[in-house]
C-alpha cells in the first residue's frame, strides 16, 4: 500500500481497503447500470435516504432515474434459493442533499439468503472493521427493530401516529416525545418506556442488562436475546469493542425487522456508515429471503483527507517559445528513463510542488 499511497488519493485507498477487506471473508463484487426505470424506487420511495430522484425518458419511452440507491438493484435481481449470496459494491449514487443532487460514492455490502446469527455477526463485525480501517477512533452503534416494534405492539396507534413518536425517538427529544404521548392519549407508562428507550446509550455489555428488564413482551425479550447472540459472535471475531446500543437508532418499520446499526469517525459530525435487517423489503418483492447489510459514504472522508503535502512532479520543466520541440521531448524522457516524474509547461501553476526546477 505504500507504493499505491503515493499514487491513490485518500477515497481511492479507503475503496481498496475496504474492497480487501469484504473479499477476505468471501464476498464478491457486484457491479450495476446506472440506470434503472424510475418505477422501482417510486414504489420504495420511503427505503431511500433522500425521496428526490433524478429522470430522464430512455430511448425506449419508458421512464428512468439516475440510480441513488444500491441495495434496491441488488434484491429486484435476487432469487430466492440461491444459496447465501454475498455481495459487496463501490458504486456512485445520485441524491439531493437539500438543494441540488450530487453523485456519491459508496462501498457496501449485502448478505441474502437464509441468514443466521453468524451472518448477522460477520457483517456487523464487517461494519466495525470498515470503520477501522477509515479512521484510528470509531464507534458502531446498535439498535433493534423487533424492541421497538413490540414496544409498540399493543398500543392502538396509526401507522403517521407510529412516524412522529419515532422520529421523536431518533432525534432523543424527550419534551416532544412526552407531548405526543398525551395528545395521543397514551398511557404514562408507555411515555415513561418510550422516553426511556431513547435516552439509552452504551457499551453492549453495560446497557444490556437495564434493557432487559425494561422488556415488556416476548417480541421485545426475542430481540435482546438475538442481540447478545449477535454480540458473541462479534466478540469472538475480536470486533466488540466500540459497539454500543443506541434505541433512539430508528428505521421504517415496513422495511427493516431486526438489527440496524449506524458508524461513526472521529472528524466527521455525521454517521459515515448505515445498515441493518430489511427483511420487509424482499417480502415486498415477493421473496422469502432473509437481508441484512450496510453502506459507507465515502464522499463524507473528504473531510479526513489529509493535507497532500508530497510533492506532484520530482522536476518542473519550464521552456519557452523559443524550446524545440525535439529538445523539450529528449529532455522529458531523459528524466522518466531516469526513474523521475516531471511536469512540463511554460509557466508554474501556483498549486505545483516539485524538487527540482528545470528552465529550456
Amino acid at each position: 500500500m505504500d507504493f499505491f499511497s503515493e499514487l491513490l488519493g485518500f477515497e481511492e485507498q479507503a475503496i481498496m481497503r475496504l474492497r480487501a477487506l469484504y473479499r477476505q471473508f468471501g464476498y464478491t463484487q457486484y457491479k450495476m447500470s446506472r440506470f434503472e426505470e424510475y418505477g422501482l424506487y417510486a414504489e420504495n420511495k420511503a427505503f431511500l435516504a433522500s425521496g428526490d430522484i433524478v429522470t430522464f425518458t430512455g430511448a425506449s419511452g419508458k421512464l428512468m432515474a439516475l440510480r441513488p440507491d444500491v441495495t434496491l438493484s441488488i434484491v429486484k435481481n435476487s432469487k430466492d434459493g440461491d444459496g447465501l449470496k454475498k455481495l459487496y459494491y463501490n458504486e456512485n449514487v445520485y441524491r439531493s442533499d437539500g438543494y441540488e443532487f450530487k453523485e456519491q460514492m459508496q462501498s457496501g455490502l449485502e448478505c441474502i439468503g437464509e441468514l443466521d446469527v453468524y451472518s448477522m455477526g460477520e457483517v456487523l463485525m464487517l461494519a466495525r472493521r470498515s470503520l477501522e480501517s477509515l479512521a484510528g477512533r470509531s464507534c458502531l452503534d446498535v439498535s433493534h427493530m423487533g424492541y421497538i416494534g413490540g414496544l409498540f405492539k399493543d398500543v392502538d396507534l396509526t401507522p403517521e401516529q407510529r412516524v412522529e413518536l419515532l422520529k421523536r425517538v431518533s432525534e432523543k427529544n424527550v419534551h416532544e416525545l412526552r407531548s405526543l404521548s398525551a395528545g395521543y392519549g397514551l398511557s404514562g407508562e408507555f411515555c415513561d418506556m418510550i422516553v426511556a428507550i431513547a435516552k439509552i446509550y452504551g457499551p453492549f455489555g453495560e446497557v444490556i442488562s437495564e434493557l432487559r428488564q425494561m422488556s415488556l413482551n416476548e417480541e421485545m425479550g426475542a430481540a435482546l436475546r438475538e442481540l447478545e447472540d449477535v454480540y458473541v459472535v462479534l466478540r469472538e471475531l475480536g470486533a466488540e469493542q466500540g459497539v454500543n446500543l443506541d434505541f433512539s437508532i430508528v428505521n421504517d418499520l415496513s422495511y427493516y425487522s431486526g438489527i440496524i446499526f449506524q458508524g461513526f469517525i472521529d472528524g466527521v459530525p455525521f454517521k459515515v456508515l448505515s445498515g441493518g435487517r430489511y427483511d420487509k423489503l424482499l417480502r415486498k418483492f415477493g421473496k422469502r429471503s432473509g437481508a441484512i447489510g450496510f453502506a459507507v459514504y465515502l464522499d463524507l472522508l473528504e473531510r479526513l483527507s489529509p493535507p497532500h503535502n508530497m510533492m506532484e512532479a520530482d522536476a518542473m520543466l519550464l521552456y519557452g517559445s523559443g524550446t524545440g520541440h525535439e529538445e523539450l521531448a529528449r529532455a522529458v524522457g531523459a528524466l522518466v528513463a531516469d526513474g523521475k516524474s516531471v511536469r512540463v509547461g511554460r509557466d508554474i501553476p501556483e498549486d505545483i510542488r516539485y524538487d527540482r526546477l528545470i528552465e529550456m
